[in-house]
Parts: structure tokens; C-alpha cells; sequence
């Protein structure tokens, strides 16, 4: 389905200013819609013939669609457009004319002109209709309810004609709102309340104001039921400014453990400051989800941090025993341990440091490259290099991964690399007796121009999947070597988390210009975010 601004586009000479006023009037018109108990479809004119582009529709929450096909997209022109014709033409809302039928259906047609004022406030050439189509086959007597919910509709049908509506968004604003069956309170241009729904009256109930609402001066309930004397001035001003024609953003009212939205919208029919619409929602549990979250949250992010900490005791003390023991075979297997415990513990802190359960993995694995540089039994110096991007994993994707590629990289560094011979490393005794010239003489071009000892990890996502290889252009893989039994403990360490934690695969191969490739392949649970994107992958 093509989008709003490129149906725009492709099919009129609409300008980019225009096409973004029409994208405000469809994310905002839900309460138009809603008020109106109709349809609403925004048609465009298509290259001044006569024809008319359906370009967004909306279907009213509060009463039967008119329209069981979707209009986006449609073409027309001729007789059933003509109501749409007369108020492009001539700038003005459409009501004359007898029901028409779709299928079984009557239908009442209305059409408004869309303009978009100009710089200096003018009001500007109209640019748009929006089609307003009522479903007649449940029409009845209105009730009290539905005769404000009309007259506001219409007073906000005459200020999408004006230019005025809807009013601009204020930077930081939020897109969320309480919607017309949530709670209406209408106000006139005093302040006063002139009509409140029923569930407009439960939600400031809960508030702790029992009485009814018509006659108050809303601004100064506002004031008295929030308590906190700066919140209060804020919830007040918002009415005010509103009842002014200013549009300010969406407040919220604590008061006695309850939590309500409200949205004030200014009525300005014709430029004339008639009153204000108010929108209330009580969000008094999304509040306590919130509050309760933000604890979970917090408790978890502590427990992380209590487990890095213990994880680093543990370092700690295979440290402080490696030290006091003699057998160097034990020696070195202390240490080993003290890196595995270090490389677990760096997610921990990652995690504590996130609000949720999944950690930005790219910076793990520099940390980890970065120390098995330092601490590898070589006196070789290996540079390390990442390419690609892990991006965000879960903490069970992670603490494995982890552990798997700091033995893959202590592997590289340490075995593919192994020093020089010690016949080759230490001088002959006739050097310190060859003249200057010849000590410092040039070496052999082979050697000159031999790769620097590296070690790359690469990472990508396809399919679902994450591929990781650790590559080295070391000396590759013994001749004899058996990948599925061959191996230090630190391979079997790596077979075991990936075949078993991760449900992945691994292979050992020798590359073809020399050195060795570890490639993984690891499945990517549901869920698991997109560093890119920022959104859940697909299922």
C-alpha cells in the first residue's frame, strides 16, 4: 500500500509543505472522526481535471464504518465527486445534497476544504478535501452526549477549513493522547464547564472531585486537585492556553494515589475563540505498570552488578592461588580460569549498566580482543581488528558468546603465533665482532615484506542467524589435527558452549593464503533486537 505523501507525489503537484500538513491532519483526525460518528477520506485534486485522489482514510471507534473497502488509492471523478468539487472550488463545507448508497448502506456526504495558512497567518488556497460520510442505517434520535460530540465535531471541521486545525506540535511533545470515548469536557470561552461525559466525570472522581462538573472554572480544579503547587499552575495553563488558541502539550494530574492525561484543544471556528475541548484518560494502572517496571528494572540491574562483583572476588582469588603455586602447569591453568571469570563478568556490567536483559555486544568483544592481546603468553605482538557488528544480544546469547570468543582469540594469538626459534632469536656470538655496517645491514626482503601478525573477528546477520569468524594469518592448523577431538581444554570449552548453550555450529579450517578460521554460526532467538533498526527481528 502506497503511503500518503507518495500517493502525493506521484499524482499531484502538491508542494512538500502541503503534503506535511496533510500528514498532520491524518495524525491528528481520529478525533475528528470519532466526534463525527464518520468516515473521513482525504482526497486530493489529481492535475486540476476534475478527478479526485483518495490519499488516507479513518473510521470512527464510536459508530459503523461507511465503507467496508478501503478508499486509499481510488480514483474518481465525475457526479461522485462533485460535492468535493464545489468545496475546492469555492472553499467551503459541503452539506446540501440526499443520501447516497454503497451496496446496502445510505450514506451522508459532507466535504471540508483543507488549507494551510500562510507564513503571515492568512489563510491560504485550499489544498485538500476531506470527505466527512456518515453510515445512516443506525441513525437515531442523539442523545446529550452525541449532540456535543456533534457540535465540537463541527467546530473542528469548520478550523480544518480555516487552516487552524490541527494546531502545531510542540517540540518534545508526545504522540499519545486520550481519545473521545475516554472522558470530553467542553468549555466556553470563560473556562467554564458546559458539558462533561460520563466518563469524563468517573476520571476526575477518582481524582478526588465528586461533585458534578458543569459550571466549574476548570483551570482553577485543575489547581486545586493536583496539590503540588508547581503541577497545578502547569495543569491550569494548559486550559488557559488553550482557552487563549495556543495548543499546549498533553498533562498529566496526580491526586490521591490517581493519575489522569489531559489534552487541551483550543475551538477557534471562523478565527472566533468560542471555548476549548479538553480529552481526559484515566492512566492511573499504565502509571503503576510504569512505576512498577522501573523497580524490576532497577532490582535487575542490581543483581547483575552483585554478580560481577562476586565474579570479580572469584578472579580475585584464582589470582592471589595462582600466584602461591609452584607447578607451572597449575599456574597456567589458574590463570586461564581468572580470564573466563574476567570475560562473564564483562557482560554482568554491561548489563548492569542497561535498563533491560540484552547488552550492545560490539563493545564486549573490543574489550575482550583488546585483553587477550595483553595477557597472551607471546612475545609476539598481534594486532586485533573487528569487522562488522554483533549488535544487541540477550544476556543467554551473550555470556556464552563471550566466553567462546575469548578462547578463540587467546587460541589465535597464543598458537598461531608461536616466537622465534631461540637459535633464530638469539644473535650469534660473532655479531658483537662484525663491523657496524654489517649488524646494521638491510634484512632479507621476504622478511621485510612479511604480513603483520593479525587477528580479525568478523560478525554479521542473515537469516536469522549470527555468523562470527575469528581469523589469524598465523601458521594455520597442524597437519594431524583432528577438529571434532583435537585440542587444548580451551577448544573443548568452545565446542561444548556452542553446540550445547548457543545450539550452534562451529568449524576449524586452514585458510587458503595461510592462518587459521574459526567459523560460527549461531541461531538468533524471537525477539532479538536490531542494532540497526532499534526494533524487535521477526519471528
Amino acid at each position: 500500500m502506497s503511503t500518503l505523501r507518495d500517493l502525493a507525489e506521484e499524482h499531484t503537484a502538491l508542494r512538500p509543505a502541503d503534503i506535511d500538513h496533510l500528514h498532520r491532519i491524518a495524525g491528528d483526525w481520529q478525533l475528528l472522526s470519532d466526534l463525527s460518528f464518520a468516515d473521513l477520506l482525504l482526497w486530493v485534486p489529481v492535475d486540476g481535471d476534475g478527478t479526485f485522489l483518495c490519499v488516507a482514510q479513518v473510521r470512527p471507534t464510536t459508530a459503523p464504518t461507511a465503507y467496508l473497502d478501503d478508499q486509499v488509492g481510488r480514483i474518481v471523478g465525475g457526479a461522485e465527486v462533485a460535492h468535493l468539487e464545489v468545496a475546492h472550488r469555492q472553499g467551503r463545507i459541503w452539506r446540501e445534497g440526499d443520501p447516497v448508497w454503497y451496496g446496502d448502506v445510505p450514506a451522508r456526504h459532507e466535504a471540508i476544504p483543507v488549507r494551510l495558512r500562510t507564513g503571515d497567518g492568512e489563510a491560504g488556497e485550499v489544498i485538500a478535501v476531506v470527505g466527512r460520510d456518515t453510515n445512516l442505517s443506525t441513525a437515531r434520535t442523539p442523545s446529550q452526549l452525541e449532540l456535543n460530540y456533534l457540535t465540537t465535531a463541527d467546530d473542528l471541521a469548520q478550523m480544518i477549513a480555516d487552516g487552524t486545525f490541527p494546531p502545531p506540535r510542540h517540540p518534545g511533545e508526545t504522540t499519545s493522547a486520550p481519545r473521545v470515548g475516554d472522558g470530553l469536557v467542553r468549555l466556553d470561552a470563560n473556562g467554564k464547564v458546559t458539558y462533561a461525559s460520563p466518563n469524563a466525570q468517573s476520571a476526575y472522581r477518582r481524582l478526588g472531585y465528586a461533585s458534578h462538573l458543569v459550571g466549574e472554572d476548570l483551570a482553577k480544579l485543575h489547581r486545586r486537585l493536583a496539590g503540588d503547587p508547581l503541577e497545578g499552575t502547569d495543569a491550569g495553563n494548559a486550559v488557559l492556553a488553550a482557552l487563549r488558541g495556543e495548543a499546549p502539550p498533553r498533562r498529566e494530574i496526580d491526586a490521591r494515589g490517581a493519575t489522569m492525561l489531559t489534552r487541551a484543544l483550543p475551538l477557534m471556528p471562523a478565527g472566533v475563540p468560542i471555548g476549548a475541548l479538553v480529552l481526559v484518560r484515566d492512566i492511573t494502572e499504565v502509571r503503576r505498570r510504569d512505576r512498577a517496571l522501573i523497580t524490576k528494572d532497577a532490582t535487575i540491574r542490581e543483581i547483575h552488578h552483585r554478580v560481577k562483583n562476586n565474579l570479580q572476588t572469584v578472579a580475585a582469588l584464582l589470582r592471589l592461588q595462582a600466584r602461591r603455586v609452584t607447578m607451572p602447569e597449575a599456574r597456567v591453568a589458574l590463570e586461564e580460569s581468572v580470564r573466563r571469570v574476567a570475560s562473564i563478568a564483562l557482560v554482568h556490567e554491561t548489563l548492569s549498566m542497561s535498563s533491560d536483559e540484552a547488552v550492545e555486544f560490539d563493545g564486549i568483544v573490543d574489550r575482550v580482543a583488546s585483553a587477550a592481546t595483553e595477557v597472551a603468553a607471546t612475545e609476539v605482538s598481534v594486532g586485533m581488528r573487528r569487522r562488522g557488528t554483533f549488535g544487541i544480544l540477550p544476556a543467554e546469547i551473550a555470556t556464552s558468546l563471550v566466553m567462546v570468543l575469548n578462547e578463540l582469540l587467546l587460541n589465535a594469538v597464543e598458537h598461531g603465533f608461536p616466537p622465534a626459534d631461540e637459535d633464530a632469536a638469539a644473535p650469534a656470538p660473532a655479531d658483537a665482532l662484525r663491523p657496524e655496517a654489517e649488524v646494521t645491514a638491510p634484512r632479507p626482503e621476504a622478511e621485510v615484506n612479511a604480513p603483520r601478525p593479525e587477528v580479525v573477528v568478523t560478525a554479521h546477520r542473515a537469516r536469522k542467524q549470527l555468523h562470527v569468524s575469528v581469523t589469524d594469518n598465523g601458521r594455520g592448523l597442524p597437519e594431524q589435527f583432528d577438529a571434532e577431538r583435537g585440542g587444548n581444554l580451551g577448544l573443548q570449552i568452545v565446542r561444548a558452549l556452542v553446540t550445547g548453550e548457543l545450539r550452534g555450529t562451529i568449524e576449524l579450517r586452514n585458510c587458503a593464503d595461510g592462518g587459521t578460521e574459526a567459523a560460527i554460526v549461531v541461531p538468533l532467538a524471537r525477539g532479538t533486537t536490531d542494532r540497526l533498526t532499534g526494533r524487535a527481528g521477526p519471528p
